[in-house]
């Protein structure tokens, strides 16, 4: 017995609501993956703020279908589907899925969506590569500290300079005077 429409209509909302509060999706095909794995995926990605749904492609294109930001995922929409829906940390789920791809070697990247845009398997994978937004925060609270220390020599220098001076010029009087 297959799904009913009231079924598949609550299955679309929910792709619906997933989408709408991603900021990236990714799509694999996750052909070969048991349960456990499958599982082990979500728990991998359920850290960083992201999910794995598998459904149909239909099911999937009926979701983005009107929608301007996920309607390039249509080109991805072949063959068995899972579909990675990333939040804020696109990097670290895309770091997620290579650590799982490299482990189970059974999963193949398509390409992903974001802001409107298809992405190809090369750009996905480049998002993986990004530090991480703690990895920036360090960077700029680095970068802002090592400015503030240079600031605080360079002004500590100033006097510490005219002393000297003052200091050669006191010396050179001296010896004139000698």
């Amino acid at each position: 017995m297959g799904r009913t429409r009231e079924n598949k209509a609550e299955i679309i909302d929910s792709l619906k609501s997933c989408l709408s509060d991603a900021q990236m999706a990714f799509v694999i095909d996750y052909k070969g993956l048991s349960v456990a794995e499958i599982t082990d995926l979500r728990n991998r990605l359920r850290p960083v703020g992201g999910s794995c749904k598998v459904t149909k492609n239909t099911l999937m294109g009926l979701a983005v279908e009107g929608d301007e930001n996920w309607q390039p995922m249509t080109e991805f929409l072949s063959n068995s589907s899972a579909f990675l829906l990333v939040g804020e940390e696109v990097g670290a789920a895309v770091k997620a899925y290579k650590e799982f791809q490299k482990a189970t070697k059974k999963t193949e990247l398509k390409g992903g969506v974001m802001e409107g845009r298809a992405l190809s398997k090369q750009e996905v994978e480049a998002l993986g590569d990004l530090p991480s937004k703690e990895e920036l925060y360090a960077q700029i609270a680095g970068s802002i500290n090592a400015l503030a220390t240079k600031i605080a020599v360079g002004v500590k220098e100033i006097p510490t300079s005219v002393a000297r001076g003052i200091k050669a010029i006191s010396e050179k009087e001296d010896q004139a005077a000698a």
